[in-house]
């Protein structure tokens, strides 16, 4: 189950990032947090810009609502998006993680 926290604005949530993969995919959840690979090498913040991008496109929303808020050299990081909600969230992400 993904960990969620609802906020002021939005929502946010933790990612783990496997950058260099073949592919832009979502791997599934590892405790608590969303396990995203990404083709993107993790130089110069090009992984991070690539996740926002892929997580845009994957929840059907601006670049500019969603924020890597922590973790920015890290491959854990923290994730806000504004202008949702936990279920919001949830329900977006549900068909993508169905087995």
């Amino acid at each position: 189950m993904l960990t969620t926290k609802e906020t002021a604005g939005g929502v946010t949530f933790k990612i783990r990032v496997i950058p260099g993969a073949s592919k832009n995919e979502v791997a599934g959840i590892q405790d608590g947090a969303l396990k995203i690979k990404l083709t993107a090498p993790p130089v110069e913040g090009k992984a991070n810009r690539a996740c926002v991008d892929f997580l845009a496109g994957l929840l059907g929303l601006r670049r500019s609502a969603l924020a890597i808020t922590s973790g920015e050299k890290s491959r854990k990081k923290t994730v806000t998006i504004t202008g949702i909600g936990s279920r919001d969230l949830e329900a977006r992400l549900k068909d993508i993680l169905a087995p």
